[in-house]
């Protein structure tokens, strides 16, 4: 049984017994390792695909969606809402190549993208709204009135008879 790592108020403590060696488990390990894989991105011809990250939180009044999309120009960008549907277009286009230029690596991403999210009924599709700023796309979501929470007052027996 491997070691599993509990957080306690900042703090990580062992939670299993110590580790022994398990010849199988190592065997696994060996039979994955490929000694090639640190040279892919170097033998494939094809460049990576570029696909922002995104980021995407529900606080009491809204959902935020966050997307890193350095470089890309707010023109390039694209946010459609179709039913509960968000989609989120966007391309970021390749720099000009210099023939003359040595390139020791390039591990830069180029390429459009689309990411779809399905919404919860609860969003007030009328006040959505998205903005572009250092390089971060946000979108937030407003909740509907309905589907925020109320406080329900509680009252006694007596008080509900008169």
């Amino acid at each position: 049984m491997g070691n599993i790592q509990v957080k306690q108020q900042g703090l990580p403590r062992q939670t299993s017994a110590p580790s022994r060696w398990e010849p199988s488990r190592w065997l696994s390990r060996m039979m994955a390792w490929d000694p090639f894989r640190e040279m892919t991105p170097f033998t494939v011809d094809e460049p990576l695909r570029f696909e922002p990250a995104f980021e995407i939180k529900e606080t009491k009044d809204s959902y935020v969606f966050r997307a890193d999309v350095p470089g890309i120009k707010q023109s390039d960008l694209e946010v459609n809402l179709a039913g509960n549907r968000l989609t989120v277009t966007g391309k970021r286009e390749a720099e000009v190549e210099d023939k003359g230029d040595t390139y020791y690596t390039y591990e830069r991403s180029y390429g459009s993208f689309t990411r779809s999210f399905t919404l919860p009924e609860s969003v007030n599709t009328a006040a959505i709204h998205a903005d572009l700023r250092d390089g971060v796309l946000s979108v937030v979501l407003p909740k509907s009135s309905e589907s925020l929470a109320k406080k329900i007052p509680i009252g006694t027996p007596a008080e509900k008879k008169s």
